[in-house]
């Protein structure tokens, strides 16, 4: 059986939607997972474990310049790669004009059929085009969880049964540069090393730098090394302000995608607004405590199902630092527990 996935962006949607393939795989296990995603999110893919071949397009940097002779060159190179296999099932996990666009292009063989959703759920994108492309559109519930919704259209797509058990399927990587760091960190007397990641790409997501300092400097009196990750330059300054003066907490050189994935799976745990990275930590597993301005953790918080050293904190106009740290000593104790 060959599957196309599709589903382009974001960071945090694409990781939601591994889910989904790991379900795929323990149905079909002799499937073979196709991933169409947009270019800066293929290094993740290609770490999901199921997933054959990631197929990158660059949509946001081709609307730039739709005639142009390079985004014209990259367009066909996509489509001959796109269009190398048939499939007997593509599925439109994103449900906007673009994911529709390329699900139209994609080739289902002569039993294959396309699939999307019919409806629109609750603080999720959909647009019309997703489900007149498809020769199947499967309704949802309208209140359901990112991951949840994908795992779901998935399995009435494929007619499975949902498994008890979720897992992302991200490869976790630690090269001897990374151990080192690592092994550095326990050498100086730390309990281990916790990332704090600021970064987002809504203002209004953001938690106050002074509460990233105070959480910081409690780390540290916990036992714990901090490190900051940053993403751009305006990032980058926050990491160093959160950072400055404070014993033991490090900002992270900017690193790539893939790399910082790499990074981030050396720490004992992270602490994160609602962002990509902190939905890597999810999917990686680690100990971890996302911050929520906005009532909306229901729709892309870390799940209750097998995540008992995860959860999320919110409170208007934003958590405080006690309410935090609180729930990152419930966090560390349930991980004791169940060592």
């Amino acid at each position: 059986m060959n599957i196309l996935i599709v589903k382009l962006s974001s960071l945090g949607d694409v990781v939601h939607a591994m889910a989904a393939v790991q379900d795929i795989q323990q149905a079909h296990p002799k499937a073979q997972i196709d991933w169409v995603v947009e270019r800066g999110f293929a290094p993740l893919v290609r770490r999901c474990q199921g997933v054959h071949r990631a197929i990158e397009c660059d949509l946001r940097r081709w609307r730039t310049s739709l005639l142009g002779a390079n985004t014209l060159r990259a367009w066909h190179q996509f489509k001959t790669e796109l269009q190398q296999e048939s499939y007997d099932a593509v599925i439109d996990l994103q449900g906007l004009s673009k994911s529709a666009l390329v699900s139209w292009l994609a080739q289902p063989n002569p039993q294959g059929l396309r699939y999307s959703m019919a409806n629109q759920t609750e603080g999720s994108g959909f647009e019309a085009p997703s489900r007149w492309v498809a020769d199947v559109a499967i309704t949802l519930p309208t209140h359901c969880h990112a991951i949840t919704r994908s795992r779901q259209l998935c399995a009435a797509a494929l007619g499975y049964a949902i498994p008890s058990y979720m897992s992302f399927g991200l490869v976790r990587r630690m090269d001897k540069a990374q151990l080192a760091i690592k092994i550095e960190a326990f050498s100086k007397g730390l309990k281990g090393v916790v990332a704090l990641v600021h970064g987002t790409s809504r203002t209004d997501k953001q938690w106050p730098l002074l509460h990233w300092r105070a959480l910081a400097d409690r780390l540290h009196h916990a036992g714990y090394g901090v490190v900051v990750p940053h993403g751009n330059e305006v990032e980058k300054q926050t990491s160093h302000d959160i950072a400055h003066g404070l014993p033991d907490v490090h900002v992270w050189p900017n690193l790539p995608l893939d790399a910082l994935t790499d990074a981030l799976s050396t720490c004992t745990g992270v602490i994160g607004v609602d962002s990509g990275l902190s939905h890597i930590a999810v999917a990686l597993n680690l100990p971890h405590v996302q911050i929520y301005n906005f009532d909306t953790a229901w729709r892309t918080g870390p799940l209750a199902l097998n995540r008992p050293r995860q959860c999320s904190v919110f409170a208007t106009p934003t958590p405080s630092v006690d309410a935090v740290w609180q729930a990152w000593e419930r966090v560390l104790f349930t991980d004791i527990v169940n060592a």
